[in-house]
């Protein structure tokens, strides 16, 4: 994802994909200015625990606008427990009204396990089709691998790590240094 403060600023790829009762984030590791790599093992993926429920969470974007993001979730989540649907619209709404948070460069993937949303800047609190989350530099190539992986009887960590791989062989802004987080809904 561009930043237009800062132009060619590149990274990252996150992917969820949710199957057999569980959801698994996948997120690799490389930042990249231009043509270089600036870090190859940035964590990308995050658990959270509001309220004692834990929540992944995968951004993809600014750092530090990500992490601004995440508080708020963190905050409204444990305001409402166990309403991940909820926490997210409400956070979206914020995003999207306020003067100072409207300006936040990033993308968040949610999941409690049994949700799973894409959040946007833009006042988006998407549900995915296919059980697939995807965003970042590199994340249509990993919906694209996982939606074909998830024609075969492989296990959900299984699909996301083969269609990681995949996007960092074609992405020059993605590496293979994962991140991986698998939540069920009874966590």
């Amino acid at each position: 994802m561009a930043d237009d403060k800062f132009p060619g600023w590149h990274g990252t790829t996150i992917l969820a994909v949710r199957r057999g009762g569980e959801v698994v984030v996948a997120g690799d590791g490389q930042v990249s200015l231009g043509q270089t790599v600036i870090k190859g093992s940035a964590r990308k993926v995050r658990r959270l625990s509001p309220g004692g429920r834990d929540v992944v969470c995968g951004f993809a974007g600014s750092t530090a606008d990500a992490f601004t993001l995440l508080e708020r979730l963190e905050k409204k989540l444990e305001a409402m427990p166990g309403q991940l649907a909820r926490a997210s619209v409400d956070l979206a709404k914020d995003w999207r009204m306020d003067k100072y948070l409207r300006n936040l460069e990033a993308m968040l993937i949610v999941t409690d396990g049994k949700d799973l949303f894409i959040i946007t800047g833009a006042g988006d609190v998407l549900e995915p089709e296919h059980d697939i989350a995807a965003i970042g530099s590199g994340g249509n190539f990993a919906l694209a691998a996982a939606r074909g992986l998830m024609t075969t009887d492989l296990p959900a960590e299984d699909v996301a790590r083969k269609a990681m791989a995949i996007a960092a062989d074609i992405c020059v802004y993605t590496n293979g240094n994962l991140t991986v987080e698998t939540i069920s809904a009874t966590d």
